[in-house]
């Protein structure tokens, strides 16, 4: 019998990882403590895709693969298997020839498909799917435990509920009143469809719900209008908001546990010509706990970045607008640089999301605790590491310059379009340029892009005057094949599937600081900044093209334009 090759060796082989990559995911296998595989770390780092290892699984075993968005399962299948039985162990019926049953899993787990038989007193016959979609077709062929929005709206619909619920009426509403089961169904289906924001909008003849997937609203099914007050009163009670209010904008927060999932929803409120308009940002404190690999640096940028935080002094800022991911970015760092050793403190505005081992405190201006208020308690609580959310003012920059020239390691963000542009906006504010000059370590501008989704992922030429606005031509990409996703099921028709940084890194040095220090105009900054090898947004988002990850057309939405409005 012929001996299988590791599954390592079979993606060296199929040019989908490199040697260097390998050696990465086996020392994180082995300094980790996670039971994780070898094709589940490289997955996590982001340097395969799922896909990619199952089908060198596939192939180690002699086990097809298969795509369950393209194949129906037969109902004596589905019938054969109790939804409770295929949920728990993660497959999905596809096909039954007497008693015998195929079935589609992601692991190779043999116990558990000696299990399987057992249960089923059947023969079965495995092929491979991603455990994402195996989910998703066990939801879509079974049907779900609860009523789905949809389903709950055609109650409504229907006449079960005659006449909305008047505020007042709302706390003596119990869990399995229709509005409170609404409300927590459009979360839970936010949630489970990706969602970063739920935007309920009051429109003049209609009530508006949108879900924001990956940086871009999608509109979904919506309540009645005749609903509207009720359901905004359910959520501003859910918030701890004024009920009686509707003058004033107001913020409130919603801690849920959703599909086992702690969440954090951060609820705006803020009245329209037509209503009070709310939105609720959903932080998953799951996601908080990414590694730098999983934020979409290139394999140099990372090394990059990784010896920059390193050092034990000096600011990092973290530049651009909101939702560009500034947060997570920062968090990433500090994950890394977490240990018993290190005293790392925070000033946040809001905390998003708590870690073990650092000190976190919320900025609360009604109580005069801001951020220089905090800045200069920390100092006295002897860190080695400070965050500070945001430099907002001038008297914010100094005191975390000075703590910077002090000794300390200082993070915090900025809203500029790009790296150079940080400079004179500190300067604006009153910092003296010798103090920036000699305090900012490296400044990093960040956007999020979407990415190809790897189920609908075709080959595709953009059209010639789309690759000249990013400043290429047909003739420089000769030879390599870009993507783009055609929609499907997976994807709800977007062609995309997720998002990944692209990254500006201008790491200071002699030249730049004496640019500063003479406060030089931004555009020599960058020019100087890009002699020493700095990509920009655009050229960044441009190597992420050219390795599939996303479209020409997706990186022009994000990043087109932003030096010509600098």
């Amino acid at each position: 019998m012929p001996t299988r090759k590791p599954i390592g060796q079979l993606l060296l082989d199929k040019g989908l990882v490199e040697k260097e990559q390998i050696q990465r995911a086996l020392e994180y296998q082995q300094k980790s403590g996670e039971k994780l595989r070898l094709g589940e770390i490289l997955v996590k780092f982001g340097y395969v895709t799922e896909e990619d290892v199952l089908k060198c699984i596939g192939e180690q075993f002699d086990v097809p693969v298969v795509d369950l968005n393209r194949l129906r399962p037969e109902v004596e299948a589905v019938d054969a298997v109790p939804r409770n039985t295929a949920k728990m162990h993660h497959i999905m019926p596809l096909k039954r020839t007497g008693n015998s049953l195929v079935v589609a899993i992601s692991d190779l787990d043999l116990c558990a498909i000696d299990n399987l038989k057992f249960i089923l007193n059947m023969d079965i016959k495995t092929v491979l799917a991603t455990e994402e979609a195996i989910a998703e077709a066990v939801e879509r062929y079974y049907g779900g435990e609860e009523s789905t929005v949809d389903n709950l709206l055609r109650e409504f619909t229907e006449g079960e509920l005659a006449e909305q619920i008047g505020p007042g009426d709302q706390e003596e509403e119990g869990e399995d009143a229709p509005m409170v089961r609404l409300v927590s169904l459009i979360v839970s289906d936010a949630v489970q469809a990706r969602a970063s924001d739920i935007h309920v909008e009051p429109l003049t003849s209609r009530l508006r719900v949108r879900y924001r997937i990956d940086g871009v609203c999608q509109e979904v099914e919506s309540p009645p209008k005749r609903l509207q007050n009720s359901i905004i009163a359910r959520m501003k009670l859910m918030a701890g908001m004024d009920l009686a209010e509707k003058r004033k904008p107001q913020d409130g927060r919603i801690p849920m546990v959703v599909n086992g999932r702690a969440l954090d929803l951060r609820v705006s409120n803020i009245p329209t010509t037509d209503g009070e308009s709310i939105v609720m940002r959903i932080l998953d404190k799951a996601s908080a706990k990414v590694n730098l690999v999983e934020l979409g640096f290139h394999p140099s940028d990372l090394d990059h970045f990784e010896r920059i935080i390193s050092r034990p002094n000096g600011i990092f800022l973290v530049t651009g607008p909101t939702g560009s991911g500034k947060t997570t970015t920062l968090y990433a760092a500090l994950n890394t640089l977490n240990r018993p050793d290190t005293k790392i403190i925070t000033a946040e505005d809001p905390i998003e999301y708590t870690f073990a081992g650092i000190n976190q405190s919320q900025v609360m201006p009604d109580i005069n605790r801001t951020f220089p208020i905090i800045l200069r308690a920390m100092l006295r609580q002897a860190p080695e590491i400070i965050l500070v959310g945001e430099i907002r003012d001038e008297e914010t920059a100094e005191i975390a310059i000075r703590a910077a020239l002090t000794g300390h390691l200082v993070f915090s963000t900025l809203h500029t379009n790009d790296a150079p542009s940080a400079i004179p906006r500190l300067i604006d504010m009153g910092v003296k340029p010798y103090m920036v000059a000699s305090s900012v370590q490296a400044i990093m501008a960040q956007r999020l892009v979407r990415t190809i989704c790897t189920n609908c992922k075709q080959p595709y030429e953009p059209p010639e005057q789309m690759l000249r606005s990013v400043g290429v031509t047909r003739e420089d990409i000769e030879g390599i094949t870009l993507y783009q996703g055609t929609g499907c099921n997976r994807c709800n028709g977007t062609g995309y599937y997720g998002r990944l940084g692209i990254f500006e890194l201008m790491e200071m040095n002699p030249d730049l600081r004496n640019l500063v220090f003479e406060m030089a105009p931004t555009g020599e900054i960058r020019e100087k900044a890009r002699s020493y090898g700095m990509l920009t947004l655009m050229e960044d988002g441009l190597r992420k093209v050219i390795q599939g990850v996303t479209t020409v057309d997706e990186v022009l939405r994000v990043a087109g334009g932003i030096i010509e409005v600098v």
